[in-house]
């Protein structure tokens, strides 16, 4: 019984850890003409910059966390899904 049941569960457990499927599209806005949104690695000032999005980039929402008052979003590149980190929310379209 538990080899048959084993691997359901597995993949199970997989597809629950994975969320591929429910990315919202945004974009970033109100950064300013001269601005750059930065993508950092971690949800929070502290965490390096990837690098900065202009006003307009098209990104994958993920999962938003609150860190320190300020909600943050994993996010990735529509462009390049490859491409991912964590922006501040108050820098996304609301669609």
């Amino acid at each position: 019984m538990y080899r048959r049941t084993l691997p359901f569960f597995l993949a199970l457990i997989l597809l629950a850890g994975c969320d591929a499927g429910l990315a919202d599209r945004t974009a970033v806005d109100r950064t300013g003409p001269d601005e750059l949104l930065k993508l950092r690695a971690g949800p929070g000032l502290g965490y390096r910059v990837i690098l900065g999005l202009p006003d307009g980039t098209p990104l994958n929402r993920r999962n938003c966390v609150t860190e320190l008052g300020q909600l943050w979003c994993r996010v990735s590149l529509a462009d390049a899904p490859q491409i991912t980190g964590y922006v501040s929310a108050d820098y996304l379209s609301d669609s």
